[in-house]
């Protein structure tokens, strides 16, 4: 389907499938970067835990998965002390992805009825009941009800808060409001993409419930890191993309989206 000459790609979230794999390739590139430990545990995340969020952000939750799961598997490739889980480890980045996209461009009501008169519901939010499900399947999980009620209970209300008033602070003139924007939406979805990761955890490694009570106030705090590390990178992107031809994320004009600028 075209609209006055511009492509329209639903699925890429109307940006040109160029700038997604130039993204692709930075996430996979963040794998060989340096590492940072994670508290109690022995292992380490990759700053492209801090890239995937955007992913859903820029691109929206499709695209944005795709993308990080495309980005994730090649880096897991060239970067193998990265993949903590495996070849598998990239599910919890195009998670991650996912959730975040769904957070910035699902919009309100959270919860609705279409005209169809099918249910719907932020994609976001089944991650998190997925997730939740998920940990109370496994006996470690289950002697930690603490640990999901808080850790997984801040992303949740992040998501909600998100969806709620991030459409809005997008679309707004002033620039600084994409700041908490993207921090909301990120934080959410970093927390998102852990719930999967965290039963891996509990499936692969049975860590001991004493560390997990530990990481109920430490695991908040490190994505909240993560967080701010998508706002500062992710914010300056987009008031600073728009002007070079690149519509990315959600309230911007992609009367051109379907464009490569001139070079």
């Amino acid at each position: 389907m075209a609209t006055n000459g511009v492509t329209k790609r639903p699925l890429l979230g109307n940006v040109h499938p160029a700038v997604i794999a130039v993204w692709a390739a930075i996430v996979a590139a963040g794998h060989i970067l340096p590492t940072i430990p994670v508290f109690g545990t022995g292992s380490t995340f990759s700053l492209t835990a801090a890239l995937s969020p955007l992913s859903g952000i820029f691109f929206g939750p499709i695209a944005g998965a795709l993308c990080s799961a495309a980005g994730g598997f090649v880096g897991n490739l060239i970067a193998p002390h990265t993949a903590w889980m495996g070849m598998g480890t990239f599910i919890i980045g195009t998670t991650s992805a996912f959730t975040s996209g769904c957070i910035a461009w699902g919009g309100r009501p959270l919860v609705a009825v279409n005209r169809g008169g099918a249910f719907v519901i932020n994609g976001g939010i089944i991650v998190y009941i997925i997730g939740t499900i998920l940990w109370f399947t496994q006996d470690i999980g289950r002697s930690v009800p603490l640990f999901p009620l808080v850790y997984y209970g801040a992303g949740f209300i992040a998501l909600v808060v998100g969806s709620l008033f991030s459409g809005r602070m997008f679309a707004s003139p002033r620039k600084a409001l994409k700041l908490p924007a993207i921090w909301l939406c990120a934080f959410g979805g970093l927390i998102g993409g852990a719930t999967v990761g965290n039963f891996f955890s509990v499936v692969l490694y049975r860590l001991p419930r004493e560390l997990w009570l530990t990481l109920t106030v430490a695991a908040p705090l490190e994505r909240a890191v993560f967080a701010s590390g998508a706002m500062l990178i992710g914010a300056p992107l987009l008031a600073g993309l728009p002007q070079i031809g690149v519509f990315v994320g959600p309230g911007q004009d992609d009367t051109s989206a379907g464009e490569l600028p001139d070079l």
